[in-house]
């Protein structure tokens, strides 16, 4: 199992050209013996010059036996002797152990120092297994059929009996180190901050972490294996994610802030709609389907949560054990915490990722399940060194340089990414006042990295008040909404807008903020695909305070609302504003001015997605309960409309249905009233329909479906 692991895993990080390493099944003798000439010199020619960091000794040791082999190699070529069944047999193992030999140092060399020493038993191991490997065959190796030469028969007849007396070898100071390692560790979990000289003396001096770059690579290495860890690879994720704590700290600690681009977290973040998996060879876009809505990655667990809505299991775990009651796609309060294994679903990510090639592991159950990387559980000791790292980029972040302020908030943002510990000790080491001052910058990057680390600060509930709090914080963030240097810094303003606005007494105050509203409907009309997602969700949570119907009107926003109904990937949320805006009078009244409005609504109706549907199909019934004769009078005339609701009556979602029926009958009572003699139009009629309509009272049966995530994206 390690072995494969250790395999998989140096397959994922490099993508050498291993094909030439397949076993040689059809290879004739002389053939066969040609190749091995070919890869062996070629492994030599690769490792005899160099040193790997660890593991020199069992690594020479093994390119020492590799080398034998190779003479014996080139003696049989040059020989061109017929060879007996025995000995071809025993080439073709030969064969497949130096594969397994230049996997295995490619590992220890392409893997980070950090890795290497904590894998330093394991890895030993693999090494020993290897020997082991050649003693056997060696014992069974026909070298006496062979006619060798008397110099190359002592040689093969010498490595026999060195690998009969070979032991296992661990070197025992690279273990010392790995133990020293871990002292540190064992240093945070008691709260304490390891001596600054002590992690000079073990990073710089016997790790060889001698620069800002090399360490922010390891950082780097180590977070890649937290997200491949598959189980069966020690050590544990939350002991993984304490040792990139730790070098984390020591990265700041040690080498300062050079304001460079070292590589570490400078990737391009991915956009939404765009999510894809690398399966080795190219990129794969993932179905929206398999997609879990909080975590944007592919489910690995899929579960349901009461309002049927479908997540990974870690991801609504976590959102759940905040303290959260709702759903974050819905935002429906959660009748129960159960969660609902989607076996169908899953049994379908596990097919579709057969057929990309792409490794998937299906939990065995729940427990396994929260074990997932991305959710790790932080220890004690990962916590204490991110918050000691935290107040290090906090004091550079009010008291450094202008680089030194641009390396700081990168990472601020980066550490926020993860984890509400990390969240809160971020605002608690006093980060919100001087990201604030940040938002002014004149540097895009420093202002986007600010924007961007505030909106990740206020994923987490408690800090949205400390944000919202900070003297001129919300103000800053508008302008950037209104006048970023970036428009990704726009987007973010506009996502950390909705971020906080899912705090109800918020809701009017930003509403309130002067240009926020417009702004928003301005990136709405004119922005990207994200940034109209951003905007729109940002748009829909102010519509749900009863005092912004106004405001939204006066602002432009609810024209550029009506205007979204025909853009895919916003017209669901922008159908759900407009169905909460509507409900009062005011509302009514602005949304039967817009030409387009009933048109657009009928529009989804017609072809939008089921919830879409859902909140087009109540858009228009509170657009009648609301704006009196002349708007029901309107909406009862648009075209179509009769047709469509007999098809929502019937292939719609229960609350589609119920929404089709209640307007169907209001449609049909003004189709009367229209009527000589109090005559009934034929063309709403819902006669032998179950659905009653009970009054449909205000409040309860006002909830808007809409498919937003309460929890935007971290970027």
């Amino acid at each position: 199992m390690a072995s494969a692991a250790i395999f998989s895993s140096l397959r994922r990080r490099r993508s050498p050209s291993l094909e030439a390493f397949l076993a040689p099944v059809h290879l004739s003798d002389v053939a066969l013996v040609h190749t091995l000439v070919a890869v062996g010199s070629e492994l030599l020619s690769s490792f005899s010059s160099r040193s790997l960091p660890f593991q020199r000794r069992n690594s020479q040791s093994l390119i020492r036996k590799i080398q034998n082999f190779v003479v014996l190699f080139e003696f049989l070529r040059d020989s061109s002797s017929k060879l007996p069944s025995t000995a071809v047999l025993c080439l073709k193992e030969l064969y497949l152990l130096i594969y397994r030999s230049k996997i295995l140092l490619d590992y220890c060399s392409q893997s980070s120092r950090l890795w290497l020493l904590l894998q330093n038993s394991s890895i030993s191991g693999h090494f020993h297994d290897l020997n082991q490997e050649i003693s056997t065959l060696l014992d069974i190796f026909p070298s006496k059929d062979l006619g060798l030469a008397l110099d190359v028969r002592e040689q093969i007849e010498l490595l026999q009996r060195q690998s009969r007396k070979a032991k296992l070898f661990i070197d025992q100071r690279d273990e010392k180190l790995r133990l020293r390692l871990f002292s540190f560790l064992e240093e945070f979990e008691r709260g304490y901050i390891p001596d600054q000289v002590e992690l000079r003396t073990v990073f710089i001096d016997r790790v060889g972490i001698r620069d800002a770059k090399t360490c922010a690579a390891e950082i780097e290495f180590l977070e890649e294996q937290v997200y491949n860890n598959e189980g069966d690879v020690e050590p544990t994720a939350s002991v993984l994610n304490g040792f990139v704590a730790l070098t984390r700290y020591c990265r700041f600690l040690l080498f300062g802030f050079e304001e460079e681009e070292i590589g570490y977290g400078n990737h391009k973040k991915q956009k939404k709609g765009l999510i894809s998996l690398d399966n080795g060879e190219s990129s794969v876009a993932i179905p929206k389907d398999f997609v879990c809505p909080i975590s944007l990655d592919l489910m690995r667990d899929p579960v349901i949560i009461s309002t049927g809505q479908t997540y990974d299991r870690a991801s609504i775990a976590q959102w759940m054990e905040e303290g959260h009651s709702t759903c974050p796609k819905t935002g429906q309060m959660l009748t129960h915490t159960r969660l609902v294994p989607n076996r169908a679903l899953r049994s379908l990510i596990s097919q579709w990722c057969s057929a990309h090639g792409i490794h998937f592991d299906s939990p065995d159950s729940p427990d396994t399940a929260m074990e997932t990387i991305a959710m790790a559980a932080a220890s004690k000791a990962t916590i204490t060194a991110n918050t000691a790292t935290a107040e290090l980029l906090v004091e550079q972040l009010s008291n450094g340089s202008e680089g030194a302020k641009t390396v700081a908030v990168r990472e601020l943002r980066l550490l926020a990414k993860t984890g509400k510990e990390n969240r809160t000790c971020i605002a608690e080491a006093g980060a919100i006042p001087p990201l604030r001052q940040l938002l002014s910058s004149p540097n895009p990057v420093a202002q986007e990295n600010a924007v961007t680390a505030i909106l990740n600060l206020s994923i987490h509930d408690k800090n949205k008040s400390r944000v919202m709090e900070e003297a001129g914080c919300l103000g800053s963030i508008v302008e950037v909404l209104r006048f970023g240097h970036t428009i990704e810094a726009r987007e973010n303003a506009a996502a950390t807008l909705f971020s906080l606005s899912a705090v109800h007494d918020y809701k009017k105050r930003i509403a309130d903020e002067e240009g926020a509203v417009e702004a928003l409907a301005r990136l709405l009309r004119d922005g990207s695909p994200r940034g109209k997602k951003d905007a729109v969700t940002a748009l829909f949570n102010l519509s749900t305070h009863f005092d912004n119907c106004t405001r939204m009107i006066e602002s432009g926003a609810l024209s550029a609302l009506v205007g979204a109904l025909g853009t895919e990937g916003v017209a669901e949320e922008a159908a759900g504003a407009l169905a909460l805006l509507v409900r009062q009078p005011v509302g009514a009244e602005a949304v039967g001015k817009e030409e387009m409005a009933v048109a657009g609504l009928i529009g989804m109706m017609r072809q939008g997605t089921p919830r879409g549907k859902e909140n087009a199909v109540a858009a228009l019934l509170e657009l009648c309960r609301s704006g009196g004769a002349a708007a029901t009078h309107r909406v009862a005339r648009a075209p179509a409309l009769a047709s469509l609701l007999q098809t929502l009556l019937f292939t719609g979602t229960k609350r589609a249905r119920r929404k089709a029926a209640s307007l169907a009958r209001v449609c049909q009572r003004c189709e009367a009233a229209a009527l000589p003699m109090g005559g009934w139009g034929v063309g709403y009629g819902v006669s032998g329909n179950s659905i009653s309509d009970h009054g449909s009272s205000f409040a309860g049966d006002m909830s808007v479906s809409v498919s937003v995530s309460m929890v935007p994206p971290l970027c």
